[in-house]
């Protein structure tokens, strides 16, 4: 069953503070922030996500984890021990979870030098109790959490640059306790899901085909090298970027450079209840990555500076 479009609440950081974009049903064009939150004073936040009723919100920063209220009254923290004064190269990350009542925060600690494998952390959304541990077998520079919108797991993929891309799969176990699933590969990062969850997108990592799993097995349904496009292989590979434009349609992205060196890119459909390529997508873009899918027949550009705009599909 595919669920009915629900309100997300995306955010962006701005001039050192933290803006909350509610993305609904009949929302379009240059989004307005809904709320606005002001970290600590001395925290720079590297990522973000805040509830649904705009009352919180969660971020990290390089050493630590913070939740706030819309006020700036300090729920809770974490701090990621040892102190870190590694400033690039790692960026930790979080979710919320389907319900709500957790958060999901990656810490790639081997590049932050506390170790030498990283960690994926669940806490308790309401006082910071952690409820979950798991040591990670990668060295990340970041990673990013896709919530599955029907069952509620959390899949993380890790991406540890030139060697490769690590997915991961936490889901409640029968006791309550998190359970933690790794898939088979090294060399593949997850892009994306559709609204039932049904399945993932995934792309090589040295970008050469775009593939379909199963959810929740990571059985691959099918896969299109460069050429099911119609490009030649050795001027043309996949970008880590696309996603899912409805349920039955994904958006799969292609680049390379042309004679004089210039770069391109061009956004290609895929009907995945066949496998088929289709025609080419024009999504308002300048940047390959700057296109955000919702899965709803509707996408989101600028988010990557300014206000996010909101596009319906004609």
């Amino acid at each position: 069953m595919i669920p009915e479009p629900a309100s997300k609440i995306i955010t962006s950081h701005r001039d050192g503070r933290i803006h909350a974009y509610v993305v609904g049903a009949g929302v379009h064009g240059t989004l307005v922030p809904a709320a606005v939150f002001q970290p600590r004073d001395g925290d720079e936040a590297v990522a973000s996500v805040v509830r649904l009723d705009l009352e919180r919100v969660v971020y990290t920063t390089l050493n630590g984890v913070v939740c706030l209220t819309r006020a700036g009254e300090l729920l809770w923290a974490s701090d990621f021990e040892p102190h870190s004064d590694v400033r690039h190269g790692h960026r930790p990350g979080c979710a919320l979870s389907l319900d709500g009542r957790t958060v999901w925060v990656y810490r790639p600690d081997a590049m932050a030098g506390r170790g030498t494998g990283d960690h994926w952390v669940v806490y308790d959304a309401d006082s910071g109790a952690v409820l979950a541990r798991r040591e990670l077998e990668t060295v990340g520079h970041g990673a990013f959490h896709h919530v599955h919108p029907v069952d509620g797991s959390v899949y993380l993929d890790v991406g540890e640059g030139q060697d490769g891309s690590v997915i991961v799969r936490g889901t409640a176990g029968a006791d309550g306790e998190p359970e933690f699933v790794a898939y088979p590969w090294s060399d593949r990062c997850l892009i994306d899901l559709p609204p039932s969850g049904r399945q993932f997108m995934t792309v090589d990592h040295e970008q050469a085909d775009v593939a379909f799993h199963d959810h929740p097995s990571g059985e691959v349904l099918f896969a299109l090298p460069v050429e099911a496009f119609g490009y030649d292989p050795e001027e043309c590979f996949v970008e880590w970027g696309g996603g899912y434009l409805t349920e039955d349609t994904a958006v799969v992205t292609l680049g390379g450079q042309d004679q004089e060196g210039e770069e391109w890119f061009r956004y290609h459909l895929v009907d995945v209840r066949t496998g088929t390529p289709g025609g080419e997508f024009t999504g308002e873009v300048n940047h390959p990555y700057e296109l955000v899918l919702l899965g709803d027949g509707t996408w989101l550009t600028g988010a990557l500076g300014d206000h996010p705009v909101r596009w319906p599909r004609a």
